[in-house]
């Protein structure tokens, strides 16, 4: 992942990051409400939003890219060689992780790997329609921005299934606390009227088994060589000694 992505720990602790931690919260609680007995990975900046699932049962693991920094409660991992065995989670959060990836598609395929068979993944990553991308004193405003018909497409082309896209942070990232204050008017004004111009991006997908199995080529007329009879043989070498041939 790129270093380049903005100091996470100061900007969480803002009045910018603590708005966008309780909105981004709430929109990924309404998708995964219980993950009672899953095993789920918060992979890339997931530690504002870990704390979602406490006190359910099952294992909860946070990786950090090595490029962030060392961080406490957090194990450092390359992002497109993750330390876990094949089909060992449930779910996983991407958050502050795709956008900053200089190898998006080999994440996405590790995050296939590691994954289940009726695995989910759930991405979060900066809009390019939002307001929040163009800012760059908050981390969705460093790396790559995606709309929405380029997340569905990197994800279909990983062997992801697409099952459900959602938007938040449409507020602008304010930097006075005062004037995040109307932030949930802002939510529900802009998942009713302008869906499409949220800050943030999240889509939820499925790990596709049936993508991954080869569809079979179509099959082909194959010519079969077989000796001739002996007496086939015989009538050959007579005509090829026959006179004038």
């Amino acid at each position: 992942m790129s270093g380049e992505v903005h100091a996470l720990p100061e900007f969480y602790a803002s009045p910018p990051g603590q708005a966008a931690a309780r909105l981004l919260g709430q929109r990924i609680a309404a998708l995964w409400p219980d993950c009672t007995g899953l095993d789920l990975l918060g992979l890339g900046w997931a530690a504002p939003y870990m704390g979602l699932w406490a006190g359910q049962r099952g294992r909860r693991i946070a990786l950090v890219p090595a490029s962030f920094g060392p961080t406490p409660g957090c194990a450092l991992t390359d992002d497109h060689e993750l330390p876990l065995p094949d089909r060992s989670l449930d779910r996983i959060l991407l958050v502050h992780g795709l956008e900053a990836s200089e190898r998006a598609r080999p994440l996405l395929r590790e995050c296939w790997r590691v994954l289940r068979d009726d695995g989910r993944l759930l991405v979060v990553a900066p809009n390019r329609l939002g307001c929040w991308a163009l800012f760059d004193h908050t981390p969705f405003g460093q790396g790559r921005p995606y709309s929405r018909g380029q997340l569905q497409r990197l994800l279909e082309a990983q062997l992801f299934h697409v099952l459900r896209c959602e938007a938040a942070l449409f507020v602008p990232p304010f930097p006075w606390r005062f004037a995040l204050r109307g932030a949930g008017l802002w939510e529900r004004c802009g998942r009713r009227f302008a869906r499409r111009l949220g800050g943030v991006t999240l889509i939820e997908a499925e790990k596709d088994m049936f993508a991954a199995l080869p569809a079979g080529a179509v099959a082909l007329g194959r010519r079969v060589v077989q000796a001739a009879p002996a007496r086939y043989a015989a009538l050959s070498e007579v005509r090829e000694t026959a006179p004038g041939r």
